[in-house]
């Protein structure tokens, strides 16, 4: 894979290029220091991948990434310090623009996180090799619904159970604009992300929905028409009470890397609500959810996957389909429906 480098620090620039030169199967095969010149270099040298820094001079990397998408769409990756809200607030307006994932910068190879760091880093990147078209996403309707087992009539759910990674900050905001006011249950989202970025998600994500967008906290009531999302470093699991279903944040043991995991949060909604709760699994590397949806599948529950066509990558819904526990593929365009439908059945 051919990366180009957009990073207007000549120390982070030499840093991310012994990081994917380290590996046989990622070459760098220019650097820009400024947004201008990454949208001309990505003409010139048609590179794999680009990775975009935010803050430079001349051009930021909002209107870099909108240009490169408008002109030579191509798997652009954020490479951000997320040091204010400022450069939150530009990092997501990139994503907006199609950029498919956003990554803190490594801080040297003394640093303690500087392996967390490279590992995620380099991981994000060869996944983008599995993306077949990437363009500004605007997910096309009229697409059949793929159905295992026919969602049970009469049945009162109580809670929805959503699980991301890469791509997913685009498809929640494509999945949460078509969702309407009033919308009676609550959304519980794990987004696979950087610490130091899930609450500027949380923000941007206010400005995408009806809905109410909130960062979780233990003991939170999880009421209707409110998203809550996963905070940094703590599983997001639901809990009954004699008060109603609430939000808990735990420090348990990652499962499979991650904390927050997916299979975490859905393992709990199998516990607490059975075949009243939903779990989708959307678009993301890896195969994190699986097992706690086919936990949820047996407790009776609904489970929905993103279709293939839709997701930028097929790893988690793709997983959890060869397991056997998904009722039914959806593209992401008819998500909002389904899960409408689904309140209201």
């Amino acid at each position: 894979m051919n990366i180009l480098i957009t990073e207007d620090s000549d120390v982070v620039a030499a840093l991310l290029q012994a990081i994917f030169q380290a590996e046989p199967d990622l070459r760098v095969v220019g650097r820009a220091r400024n947004g201008r010149e990454a949208v001309t270099l990505t003409h010139e040298l048609k590179p794999d991948l680009v990775t975009m820094d935010i803050r430079m001079p001349v051009m930021d990397g909002f209107d870099a990434t909108r240009m490169i998408m408008a002109t030579q769409p191509l798997p652009i990756v954020v490479i951000s310090s997320s040091v204010d809200d400022e450069e939150l607030r530009i990092t997501f307006r990139a994503i907006e623009e199609g950029a498919l994932a956003v990554i803190e910068k490594p801080r040297g190879l003394g640093h303690p996180d500087f392996e967390r760091v490279r590992r995620e880093l380099v991981e994000t990147v060869r996944a983008m090799a599995e993306v077949k078209v990437v363009r500004r996403r605007r997910p096309q309707p009229g697409k059949a619904i793929f159905q295992t087992r026919t969602p049970r009539r009469g049945v009162r759910y109580e809670a929805v159970g959503l699980a991301l990674s890469t791509g997913g900050p685009q498809a929640l905001s494509t999945l949460l604009s078509g969702m309407p006011v009033g919308y009676p249950l609550p959304l519980l989202v794990v987004q696979h992300i950087s610490p130091g970025f899930v609450g500027g998600l949380v923000s941007w994500l206010r400005g995408q929905t009806l809905l109410e967008a909130r960062l979780a906290e233990t003991d939170m009531p999880l009421l209707p028409g409110t998203v809550y999302v996963a905070p940094d470093g703590h599983h997001l699991e639901a809990a009954r009470t004699e008060g109603g279903l609430v939000a808990r944040l735990s420090l348990a043991p990652p499962v499979d890397r991650f904390r927050p995991s997916a299979t975490a949060l859905f393992h709990s909604l199998a516990r607490c609500c059975g075949a009243s709760a939903i779990g989708g699994i959307f678009t993301g590397m890896g195969a994190d959810g699986t097992e706690g949806l086919i936990a949820l599948h047996r407790a009776g529950g609904h489970v929905f996957a993103q279709d293939e066509d839709s997701a930028v990558v097929y790893g988690m819904p793709g997983a959890a389909r060869a397991a056997g526990c998904v009722d039914q593929v959806v593209p992401l365009a008819r998500i909002p429906t389904h899960l409408i439908e689904l309140a209201r059945s």
